[in-house]
């Protein structure tokens, strides 16, 4: 069983590597807050390990020993956080450290006692797809990629704290359908209609939330 040091590499590797991401050492000990010295220490003891390689185009790419370690860890992850939202009554800007904290001392086992006794869920409060339950794999884009006018529904939030608690104070949450009523130059914000309320979020906003079409 890997530590949970070398576990957070292997996540975050694995992120990057689904978005397709090139990620050098400076931008894994940024992304760790750890030192540059640090990071490659880790990485050079991954390869060695046969989770990580080298590469052109990814800068380092997970094995398949590693993408496989990976999604279990984030599996585990996003079941932690469908149970305390679900059973316990956390927010859904609460349970990210704590999820942190209980992946990495779930075993195989109890991962899969987790899941059946959560029913199998497909994603996380986020949106997220939790592998290997049949979350749909819908295409999505980027809100920040519409245009006045365009609209969609809500379907995926990267897992920030501060922007779940941002859009939890306007009322924004999964599976909402909206419209782009206007936008603002430069960046600025968008103003969305929900129904027949306008909420105004910023461009940082919307670059971390993942939309699907009507």
């Amino acid at each position: 069983m890997l530590s949970a040091n070398r576990e957070d590499y292997i996540k975050k590797v694995f992120q990057m590597n689904e978005i397709k991401v090139k990620l050098t050492n400076k931008e894994l000990a940024l992304s760790l807050s750890v030192s540059p010295a640090s990071s490659s220490e880790m990485v050079k003891k991954l390869i060695q390990s046969e989770h990580l390689v080298k590469d052109k185009d990814y800068g380092f790419k997970l094995t398949e020993k590693g993408r496989d370690e990976a999604s279990k860890l984030i599996r585990n992850h996003r079941l932690w956080e469908v149970f305390l939202v679900e059973k316990l009554g956390f927010s859904w800007s609460e349970v990210h450290e704590e999820a942190e904290l209980l992946e990495h001392v779930t075993s195989s086992v109890l991962g899969d006692r987790l899941n059946e006794f959560l029913s199998y869920p497909k994603y996380c409060p986020h949106g997220s797809v939790i592998y290997g339950n049949k979350g749909d794999g819908e295409n999505l884009m980027l809100l920040s990629d519409l245009k006045i006018n365009e609209s969609g529904v809500i379907r995926r939030i990267e897992d920030n704290p501060d922007l779940l608690r941002y859009l939890e104070e306007r009322g924004v949450r999964l599976n909402q359908s909206f419209v782009v009523s206007k936008i603002e130059p430069f960046e600025g914000p968008f103003q969305l209609k929900f129904n027949n309320e306008e909420i105004l979020l910023s461009y940082k906003a919307l670059s971390q939330i993942w939309i699907g079409k009507d």
